[in-house]
């Protein structure tokens, strides 16, 4: 069996462009454009590079992009004041502040502090919490992401057994409530999990992010299972991977995401979407 690529990227600029189509649909209507704050603290190279991608595209669409990059040893305080400042500001739709935080940062209080209706991240309480009740709000970028790309190719959840691999607020979490709510049966597993192999083996939906290159074998995979690749890793040859052993998984998935060009281009997609749904949404709450 050759699995069926879910190409990310292409699912991905087919959301742009609704986006971009929807932005222009707005200013014929008098509507403003929507707008988005990113806030960046520190040097991290990675979150650097993701940060002016998110940047790029969000104009490329027609939003208004704030970028605020902060020295490292900027304190909560002043984030804190920066985020309440976005939080009232009118122009402003979303507010993303990209994680990893500095240490000296408490993540979940800034997190807890940005507007839930402004949350384009999907990670305050209330918007996890709505996930939970079947009443959402704005979605995590990348569970949502991933449903996403999964319903525009066609592949089948309904009554499926889904495995989660990892637990984070980020991804593990609402990823199993985004499998839930499409009517899947998930299960969470995390580094406690006893006969990880076998559980994996039982599944029609596996979803790696436990943030290890090479994790998952391919010999786990049930003939003709679902696979999404969360993970990406550089390699020491400078090659980017996954939580999956990709090559061997492949031969027996039905589906597959690849690395690169898999999940990631739906993570900022969904950022994008997420920031024009709290516009729209604003708009009708005023």
């Amino acid at each position: 069996m050759t699995a069926k690529i879910l190409d990310g990227k292409a699912a991905a600029e087919r959301l742009h462009a609704r986006v971009e189509e929807q932005v222009q649909q707005r200013l014929k209507r008098g509507l403003r454009q929507p707008g988005l704050a990113v806030i960046l603290v520190g040097n991290d190279p990675a979150s650097s590079v993701y940060v002016g991608k998110k940047r790029k595209l969000c104009e490329q669409v027609g939003f208004i992009s704030r970028g605020y990059d902060l020295p490292t040893n900027t304190s909560q305080s002043a984030l804190l004041a920066l985020v309440d400042e976005l939080n009232a500001d009118p122009a402003i739709d979303g507010i993303l502040v990209q994680l990893p935080l500095p240490d000296h940062m408490d993540a979940n209080a800034v997190i807890e502090r940005i507007d839930p209706t402004k949350d384009v991240d999907g990670f305050h309480p209330v918007n996890m919490g709505r996930l939970a009740l079947r009443l959402p709000g704005l979605h995590p970028c990348t569970p949502h992401g991933v449903m996403t790309l999964l319903r525009d190719a066609g592949v089948p959840l309904e009554g499926k057994d889904a495995i989660v691999l990892g637990q984070s607020n980020i991804v593990g979490r609402p990823m199993a409530l985004e499998l839930l709510n499409a009517r899947c049966t998930p299960t969470i597993c995390h580094s406690r999990t006893a006969d990880l192999a076998a559980k994996v083996a039982r599944a029609d939906v596996v979803v790696a992010a436990v943030g290890k290159p090479h994790f998952v074998q391919g010999d786990w995979i049930k003939p003709g299972a679902v696979v999404v690749d969360v993970g990406i890793h550089r390699t020491d040859s400078g090659k980017l991977t996954g939580d999956v052993e990709y090559a061997s998984a492949a031969e027996r998935a039905g589906w597959i995401t690849p690395v690169p060009g898999g999940v990631g281009p739906m993570t900022v997609a969904t950022l994008l979407e997420n920031t024009l749904q709290a516009a729209e949404e604003r708009d009708a709450a005023n």
